[in-house]
């Protein structure tokens, strides 16, 4: 696992130094194979669902709203 952990400093560092050279596709680059990596790891592995629930509570908010409908509350009628 020490293995993994320094791939993923080093694509943080490789990230920072293409932000310091203004250089945005390889900064973006490294920034995801960061994000991957350490999706990849136990640590990681919650990510993409604490991202998904994140995503649904953002689009039920957002759906009445965008739609121009009103949602139901347990508080009493909808006005």
């Amino acid at each position: 696992m020490s293995g993994v952990g320094l791939l993923i400093l080093f694509a943080v560092l490789g990230a920072f130094i293409c932000a310091k050279t203004r250089s945005a596709a390889g900064a973006v680059v490294f920034s995801l194979i960061a994000v991957v990596l350490f999706v990849a790891t136990p640590v990681g592995q919650g990510v993409p669902g604490a991202i998904s629930g994140l995503m649904s509570a953002v689009d039920r908010a957002t759906s009445p709203v965008l739609t121009h409908t009103a949602t139901p509350t347990s508080d009493g009628p909808v006005r």
